[in-house]
């Protein structure tokens, strides 16, 4: 269950980032489809991929006293939404690195701020 909800707070996240931010943009007959595979495509990324960007950009993020993350994030939304429109032919796009990382501020903001309403249980 505790999965499902994070999934929830993803997506619900996701249409938040499409709504405040120009360079995200969903182009699909069935939008909600499209926000719930890219949460998913995001989790797989944020699992997979974002460590070892992590793993390479250490020293930068060291250097940046952890701002840097802000960019990994970034990039990680990126890569997320290229995966779905690519191999899965998702219409989640994201035009740019700055479109990325903005909206990687806003998934952050809106999953912490949603994840706050969860009890402390689950």
């Amino acid at each position: 269950m505790k999965l499902v909800i994070r999934w929830a707070i993803t997506a619900v996240a996701l249409v938040a980032a499409v709504w405040l931010i120009p360079g995200i943009r969903i182009e699909s007959q069935n939008a909600w489809i499209a926000v719930g595979l890219m949460a998913v495509i995001l989790g797989f990324v944020n699992a997979i991929i974002r460590p070892v960007l992590m793993f390479f950009s250490c020293g930068c993020i060291v250097l940046t006293m952890g701002l840097f993350m802000i960019v990994v994030n970034g990039l990680a939304l990126w890569s997320a939404s290229w995966i779905s429109v690519n191999v899965f032919n998702v219409g989640f796009y994201v035009d740019g690195l700055w479109p990325a990382i903005l909206g990687s501020i806003v998934v952050s903001i809106v999953s912490f701020l949603l994840s706050l309403l969860l009890p402390d249980n689950q």
